[in-house]
């Protein structure tokens, strides 16, 4: 006899349109099927968890209240998206998040018409939502545009910009500040629940309404005076005096795990004939999940995991992480010199400054996520003397570029960057890929552009960003754990713009830009079985470029291959452009570069990810075969 279902009500949802049919009494005990079914799907994979958890009701209520897809919602970051997924027709296919081939941890435009826009970084809904609520306009269009934001995603200052922009067109557009760095009293719940419906209701508004037509009738200072009375009351009760200045009408705050509170609200909110509407929800990261509620970071991101004990499958013991040798690193560099200071935009953990800021708190900074503002942040504090290290993200360091180049380059400020998710990362897949990072600095005049080939360069490349006060520098590494090389004791001062040589040779030579140097050595090994003698370099630097190797290794062999896991535009661009420019080429020379593919890589195992980009040593193999042509054929044949 089968077991009854855990997951009765759930079970009959395939699209929101399903979860509309049930009454108002059933939304709990779907919400808590939710939860359940949440729980189970990223036991078996992995993924985003905490944030999931505390949107269950959340997600609940705007699927049942709204009419999407042709209501328009918005989730900021995506990965509080997991319960979107499993109520939007994707239920059975989260058992493949973040698989190869199976669903994105992020929403995604290309994945289902619930997901109108796609958020793999933070901050964007707002724009984003707006952006949609004038184009209905425009359209002469009645439907809703909702934008879901956690809280985390307001520190950024371009939620305010458009906030801002929301409240001057008077924009209908309802913003959801998903608030989980607090937690409501039962007192002050009931009491804010209270509140939240009576402001959102329609007599209130319709009698704000009629007060504000009669102050039009008095007196300049009276009307101005009328106005702020009102705004200060509501205020006072509420605390959304910094949003109505933004010119969005505030509602809140109110428990978000409240069905019974969140559904009229809401309902009032959609029937709402006004501009912007902001509703300030109140929840608990984790909610429903023992494990995840008690631990510190409430199962933001996790391995597969016993649904039972909450126990994480362990990674097997390998090399430590290129993440903790530069946070060790730096720490070192920073007891031999007070003047170091390093600074994060929201991601103390995955950066290792967690590390540094336990033992220097008063030199570490987690400026949220703003990652314009920490790096005009950094180059004030280098204008000071000091030398602030910014560790941030390579596809996050995007965000920044402006103030790269003109608050930092342009007046030669040292700042240090230190990259991380350099390359592929796997699972999070290209939204988050380190890809272009080398493009967009090597064209910056006094730019320094390093890339770790292990952890031991890694550790010697912290060291020469400490000691550099010439102008800017950087050093990228990727995610994930070293190649279990020696490390020094301390790291050596490198000389800038100077390459290494690892192996001679005289017919191909690999020349390697960061932690591909591996698979360039494997392959010269297999060369070598082929009779071709091949020259294995690490540049170290793609700017300033080590000329004079280039040029050693263009005039002495026959074949060169530049290798590197970012996109064209970056190191190998830069050698060709100097063979180019010096004739290097003329004389037959076969130069091949390897970068990642001209298109945004989907998410898989990075070792999978690498291969079908021609990356590994098998890549590299059939590159140097193909530049030799016909003489590749009959080595291999013999």
């Amino acid at each position: 006899m089968n077991e009854p279902s855990k997951t009765p009500l759930l079970d009959q949802i395939s699209t929101p349109a399903d979860l509309r049919q049930f009454k108002e009494s059933d939304l709990t005990q779907i919400a808590a099927e939710l939860r359940t079914d949440l729980v189970d799907a990223v036991s078996r994979t992995g993924g985003h968890l905490g944030a999931g958890l505390g949107v269950v009701e959340l997600t609940v209520a705007l699927h049942y209240v709204f009419d999407t897809p042709a209501d328009r919602l918005i989730w900021d970051v995506g990965h509080q998206a997991y319960p979107h997924k499993i109520l939007t027709g994707r239920r059975k296919a989260m058992r493949t998040v973040r698989q190869e081939n199976g669903l994105s941890g992020f929403a995604k435009r290309t994945e289902s018409e619930y997901d109108p826009f796609g958020a793999g970084h933070s901050s964007t809904s707002i724009s984003a939502g707006l952006g949609m609520a004038v184009a209905r306009d425009l359209s002469g269009a009645k439907n809703n545009v909702i934008a879901v934001i956690g809280d985390g995603a307001m520190s950024a200052g371009m939620a305010y910009e458009a906030m801002n922009n929301a409240g001057a067109l008077d924009a209908r557009l309802v913003v959801i500040l998903n608030d989980n760095d607090m937690s409501i009293a039962p007192p002050t719940g009931a009491m804010s629940a209270y509140l939240a419906r009576l402001v959102s209701g329609k007599t209130y508004r319709g009698l704000r309404d009629r007060a504000k037509q009669l102050t039009q009738h008095l007196p300049g200072f009276m009307r101005e005076g009328a106005r702020k009375t009102e705004e200060y009351a509501r205020g006072f009760l509420s605390g959304g005096t910094m949003f109505e200045e933004l010119g969005f009408y505030y509602v809140g705050p109110i428990d978000g795990h409240d069905l019974d509170h969140l559904v009229p609200v809401l309902k009032n909110v959609r029937d709402a004939k006004m501009g912007p509407i902001l509703v300030h929800v109140v929840t608990k990261k984790g909610k429903g999940y023992g494990p995840a509620e008690s631990s510190a970071d409430k199962y933001h991101g996790v391995s597969t995991f016993d649904v039972v004990t909450g126990a994480q499958a362990k990674a097997k013991a390998n090399a430590p992480s290129y993440t903790s040798i530069f946070a060790k690193s730096l720490i070192q560099e920073a007891e031999a010199d007070d003047r170091i200071v390093a600074v994060n935009a929201a991601m103390p953990n995955g950066t290792g400054l967690d590390l540094f800021g336990e033992i220097f708190p008063t030199r570490s900074f987690d400026v949220g996520i703003a990652e314009q503002h920490a790096v005009t942040f950094c180059a004030g504090l280098a204008s000071e003397g000091y030398k602030p290290f910014c560790a941030i993200y390579s596809t996050f360091l995007q965000r920044a570029y402006d103030q790269i180049v003109h608050d930092v380059a342009i007046q030669h400020l040292p700042v240090r960057f230190a990259i991380d998710r350099a390359g592929f990362v796997g699972a999070d897949g290209p939204t988050h890929a380190g890809s272009f990072d080398t493009g967009f600095l090597v064209p910056l005049p006094g730019m320094v552009v390093m890339a770790a080939a292990d952890e031991a360069e890694l550790r010697h490349m912290v060291r020469t960003a400490a000691a550099y006060d010439e102008g800017p520098i950087s050093f990228r590494y990727p995610r994930g754990n070293g190649t279990g090389v020696d490390l020094p004791e301390r790291g050596q001062v490198l000389e800038i713009g100077r390459g290494r040589i690892l192996r001679e040779g005289t017919k191909v030579a690999l020349l390697s830009f960061g932690t591909r140097l591996a698979d360039a050595m494997a392959a010269a090994e297999e060369l070598e079985t082929f009779g071709l003698s091949t020259t294995v370099a690490d540049a170290r630097f793609a700017k300033p470029l080590d000329t004079d190797l280039v040029a050693r290794l263009a005039r002495e062999h026959e074949v060169l291959v530049t290798i590197e896991e970012g996109a064209v535009g970056g190191f190998g661009s830069q050698v060709l452009q100097f063979l180019a420019t010096q004739g290097l080429t003329d004389h037959g020379l076969k130069v091949r570069p390897i970068v990642m593919p001209d298109r945004f890589v989907e998410h898989a195992a990075p070792d999978k990810m690498i291969a079908t980009s021609g990356l590994d040593r098998t890549g590299i193999l059939d590159t140097v075969f193909r530049a030799l042509g016909t003489e590749a054929g009959r080595l291999r044949k013999a």
